[in-house]
């Protein structure tokens, strides 16, 4: 059994749920088939498997360190698993066909990097970071940027970052200091300071493409005085040869709980710690015009919000199989009643409570996979669906289910990776299994790309009131739909009426958050909001999977069945409290006394 990745569970999400196959009848896919998604599929499951897992360890104990040369130095087995990556195409895989990418659907293509990091996700954090950076050239920069920026990025020779935080703002951007000064080359030079960059200094790459947040002189305060520029690492001439080193200084390293194979930097523009002679401002391109770095940054922000569900699913699942693999093989006790201590030991599976966080394991990481699979399979439809009404609804339920995306399996699959080491006993909480390094790792994701409060206000304070609520309102009438069709089934019967009773509580509560249009009371208990929707949004993915399964049997389907008749005993019961305490317009926080806690 692997302990990487179900391969079987992805291509049933894939193929049987999702229908990739389809696809292929789109213009831009058409060079495509089942073969040549399985064969990335193959692909991506055997790099992997053989170059990112063995080398997950040995990254989380020897953390990045600068050298007596100011370099950073990364531990050996890195750069050959990220070349072999590089050297098989896969940094290219949703690009065009004319920037020399692969051409594959979004769906596909986030089907094949699950695996990545699911083996280790510092290894995988860098070509992930950077195919986010070379989207957002190819949306917003010029021809010029995008040959000279972007496909070196996308070639996988180069990586990419984004600059947003700074150390006094967070996540605050409207409050950031770096300057952008204009010159009279059409050029800007940047001065300031950026925090928390992943990916930020490394010698993996001959140059590293910075996207930075940055306010030109003159600009009006807040998020529109906020611009995008493009910061290279070392100058880039204009026939794409390196040139001298730019003035971006590593000024420190950041030492992590988790991830400790990805470099996390303080980097400093434009002071001249970093080039001979003094201060002289990095040099930087501005993307598009002044003004619309914050959008063009979302370009950016909502792709990887995505990619960090994907992510924390990623390290859930591989966290439940090997905890059902230990579970399998340790023996330990006898089972319920039985007394007599010259009967053999039994495998700890065999135990109703080791099944228990099994079962849950199972039922977090499987809806989540399906969730964060469902919206990539909307950004290709919002992209190449044949008519504009197809495309309209994919971008309004996409919108929507991001802050989900994000934030459940961030916390629900984190959830996963504690069971895991529960399952394992006291050994997991040992480093002589990885389920320990799993949960460090996955305890990043509820925090970067916009904390689990970012995400309730995202959703409850802007998403469900867009266009009068009709965006909320798609998903509504998705998720009805699909309760009407499990209602035509007997055995589906009883869970689509329970999926359904929530749905409409859902709608009711909403309304009764936004009745009297206070948005301090509105949004006081966001999260918990975000929570329940997010329990209802999987709950619905559930009932998908399980109509799609039909009534195939095997003990793969009939796995299916048991999650989700876990999620659906234990889990969706949990909303009704949560949709109560909203429902009472409860000011708990909004009234507790600062000086008291």
């Amino acid at each position: 059994m692997s302990t990487v990745l179900s391969r079987r569970d992805l291509d049933f999400l894939l193929f049987d749920w999702l229908g990739a196959d389809d696809l292929v009848e789109r213009a831009r896919y058409a060079e495509h088939s089942h073969e040549t998604f399985e064969a990335v599929l193959d692909l991506a499951e055997t790099i992997a498997t053989e170059r990112f897992a063995p080398i997950n360890r040995t990254l989380d104990l020897h953390e990045p360190i600068v050298g007596p040369d100011g370099k950073v130095v990364l531990p050996d087995g890195l750069a050959e698993a990220l070349a072999v990556y590089r050297d098989s195409g896969m940094p290219s895989a949703v690009f065009p066909e004319e920037l020399g990418g692969m051409q594959l659907p979004y769906l596909v293509a986030q089907g094949a990097f699950v695996f990545f990091q699911a083996a280790s996700a510092a290894a995988a954090s860098y070509p992930f970071l950077s195919a986010g950076n070379a989207n957002l050239l190819v949306a917003h920069g010029s021809p010029e940027q995008i040959d000279r920026y972007a496909r070196p990025v996308i070639e996988g020779r180069w990586f990419g970052t984004m600059c947003l935080s700074e150390p006094h703002a967070g996540s605050s951007l409207g409050d950031i200091t770096t300057r952008a000064v204009r010159q009279e080359d059409g050029t800007y030079r940047l001065f300031g300071t950026k925090m928390w960059i992943s990916g930020g200094d490394h010698e993996l790459t001959e140059n590293i493409v910075h996207l930075v947040l940055a306010k030109v002189e003159g600009a009006p305060p807040g998020v529109k005085g906020i611009s995008l520029f493009i910061v290279p690492k070392f100058v880039v001439e204009d026939d794409g040869s390196i040139g001298e080193r730019n003035d971006v200084a590593l000024v420190g390293l950041n030492h992590k709980m988790g991830w400790r194979g990805t470099t996390n930097t303080l980097l400093n523009f434009g002071e001249g710690f970093a080039t001979p002679g003094g201060a002289r401002g990095a040099i930087g391109h501005l993307v598009g015009e002044e003004g619309q770095g914050l959008a063009q940054m979302f370009h950016m922000m909502n792709e990887a919000r995505i990619d960090v569900g994907l992510g924390a699913v990623a390290l859930g699942y591989t966290g439940y199989l090997h905890a059902l693999q230990y579970a399998k093989e340790r023996t330990q006790g006898r089972l319920a009643g039985q007394k007599d201590p010259s009967l053999p030991m039994v495998p700890i599976v065999e135990h109703a409570d080791v099944r228990r966080m099994l079962l849950a394991q199972k039922s977090y990481v499987e809806g989540g996979l399906g969730l964060v699979l469902y919206c990539s399979r909307l950004v290709d439809e919002q992209e190449t669906a044949p008519d504009e009404a197809t495309r309209a609804r994919a971008h309004r339920l996409l919108e929507v289910l991001t802050p989900i995306a994000k934030s459940w399996p961030s916390q629900w699959c984190l959830a996963a990776n504690d069971l895991a080491i529960q399952v394992h006993g006291g050994s997991g909480y040992t480093r002589d299994y990885p389920v320990e390094q799993f949960y460090r790792d996955n305890r990043l994701n509820p925090i970067h790309e916009g904390t689990h409060g970012i995400q309730s206000l995202d959703l409850l304070g802007r998403k469900v009131v867009l266009d009068g609520g009709a965006w909320f309102a798609e998903l509504v009438s998705t998720m009805r739909d699909t309760v009407e069709r499990a209602a035509q089934r007997q055995e589906l019967a009883q869970f689509a009426a329970e999926v359904g009773a929530r749905v409409d509580r859902l709608v009711e509560v909403t309304r009764t958050l936004w009745a009297d249009g206070d948005p301090a009371v509105a949004l006081a208990n966001s999260a918990v909001y975000l929570e329940a929707t997010g329990h209802v949004v999987i709950a619905w993915v559930w009932l998908e999977q399980l109509l799609a399964v039909g009534d195939r049997t095997g003990e793969f389907f009939d796995g299916k069945r048991a999650a989700a008749r876990y999620f659906r005993v234990f889990e969706l019961p949990k909303v009704d409290a949560q949709f109560d305490l909203l429902a009472s317009l409860d000011r708990t926080v909004l009234e507790v006394d600062p000086a008291v806690l």
